[in-house]
């Protein structure tokens, strides 16, 4: 089971996440957010403290058991409007997909929330990203709305499960 860490934010950390978004092309293409032949690592930095800067929000880095970098995990504690916790980014290396990690993020994320005595958890996938939301629905998530998302309006499934 990987682990998960709260990021320093050290160079490294930084390169590791650059690193993370670099292999995963698809999904900068995607979100629109990152060009895929040029992930900015000043950018990196600063979306991923924003992140870490908002209030409930933490950034983790996903480590296997020979302490190598295989996933980003944004989670915030308490959304403002629905009072749920909310995954707001699950991004694994892009060579270790397919491979049961994604997974394993997941279930120790929603074990974080469940001892914390929370009976449902959130995401929101974006419209074009098919196969995430192919991932998530697979995971026994559930569709419970589609709205765009507030800060780049872009279209979204946001999906539920509950904790209990």
């Amino acid at each position: 089971m990987p682990t998960l860490t709260p990021m320093g934010f050290t160079p490294d950390e930084i390169a590791e996440a650059v690193g993370i978004y670099a292999s995963n092309p698809e999904y900068c293409r995607a979100s629109g957010e990152y060009d895929p032949e040029h992930i900015a690592a000043g950018r990196v930095e600063a979306d991923l403290r924003e992140e870490a800067g908002s209030e409930g929000g933490h950034v983790l880095l996903a480590r296997d058991a020979g302490g190598r970098t295989v996933g980003l995990v944004c989670l915030l504690d308490r959304h403002p409007k629905d009072g749920y916790p909310w995954i707001g980014l699950l991004i694994v290396h892009g060579d270790q997909r397919r491979k049961g990690v994604g997974r394993l993020l997941v279930a120790a994320v929603e074990e974080r929330f469940r001892r914390q005595g929370r009976d449902g958890l959130r995401i929101a996938v974006l419209g074009n990203n098919l196969s995430a939301f192919a991932f998530w629905n697979s995971l026994g998530w559930q569709e419970i709305d589609r709205r765009p998302d507030l800060q780049f309006n872009r279209p979204c499934v946001v999906m539920h499960k509950p904790l209990s």
